[in-house]
């Protein structure tokens, strides 16, 4: 019997509807019995009181363990500690540390906040210094956009492996083989870090396809013949997001993989849908591998 572990990523809500809609999300997703919920963090703190009151009412009103997003873009030390103490404070106990996107946007070139941290790694150090928390960081199955090299990519992971880094979620991908090849590397350079593959399901194929021009990941021809024509049809294209998320995940369970980080885009019916094809029931358990 394989047991199989699901985490979620949701955004703060904006105004009081979406706040409405994301409760319904979580008390729908909390059946499924996830691991632990990540809650975004915008671009310099744009949301850092959103994000706050959502982890915050996520350890008073749920059974749900939260994993807050910081970044470091835009902010000194001093300002990012605050947060990371408010986190403490509000009862979290992981953070999904990153570095963060620069405000012109991902490609253009990144600048350290004159007294800010200088990276992810020196993120990481700095959160494991204030407290014990879990910490979780970013990986790139398909190399990250400013990188020269995978090489590269596996000399930053590595640095935040030794800073405190406890696992990694990897940005989405569709073909499996990336991720499997950044495994394999990780574990020849002896990286001690737990790689979590991160599953995108497809909701809107349009925006999925700018999402990964954005990031480089590769969107296969096969997965492009799948989605034509249906984004006048949502009911299909729902079907076939469910059945091709289920079908990466489960081909992923074939090579050993048992922990999964599902990007929702706050959409609860169609992840909830994925995780009971993939078994997931009330128990939060694979009835098989």
């Amino acid at each position: 019997m394989t047991k199989l572990a699901v985490s979620f990523e949701f955004f703060p809500p904006k105004n009081e509807e979406a706040e409405a809609g994301l409760w319904r999300t979580l008390r729908k997703l909390e059946t499924v019995q996830p691991r632990f919920v990540s809650v975004t963090y915008g671009a310099g703190g744009t949301t850092r009181d959103r994000t706050l009151n959502t982890v915050r009412r996520i350890v008073n009103e749920t059974s749900l363990k939260p994993a807050a997003h910081l970044t470091c873009v835009g902010a000194s030390k001093a300002e990012v500690n605050e947060v990371v103490r408010e986190f403490w404070a509000a009862g979290v106990r992981h953070i999904v540390a990153l570095r963060g996107d620069p405000p012109q946007g991902v490609g253009t070139r990144f600048t350290p906040h004159p007294q800010g941290y200088r990276n992810a790694a020196d993120l990481v150090r700095g959160i494991r210094e204030i407290a014990d928390f879990e910490v979780s960081v970013s990986a790139y199955p398909e190399k990250h956009p400013e990188s020269v090299s995978i090489e590269e990519d596996l000399a930053f992971l590595a640095d935040k492996a030794e800073h405190g880094a406890t696992q990694a979620l990897t940005q989405f991908f569709f073909h499996n083989a990336f991720y499997l090849r950044l495994r394999d590397r990780i574990a020849a350079r002896g990286i001690n870090i737990k790689l979590i593959p991160g599953i995108l399901p497809i909701t809107n194929f349009a925006r999925a396809q700018e999402f990964a021009a954005k990031c480089g990941a590769h969107v296969e021809p096969e997965m492009i013949r799948r989605f034509s024509g249906l984004d006048a049809e949502p009911e299909t294209r729902n079907l076939v997001a469910a059945m091709v998320a289920a079908e990466q995940v489960q081909a992923l369970q074939r090579e050993g993989v048992t922990d999964f980080h599902f990007y929702t885009l706050n959409r609860a019916d169609l992840v909830y849908a994925i995780c009971r094809m993939l078994g997931l029931g009330a128990d939060g358990h694979t009835a098989a591998a």
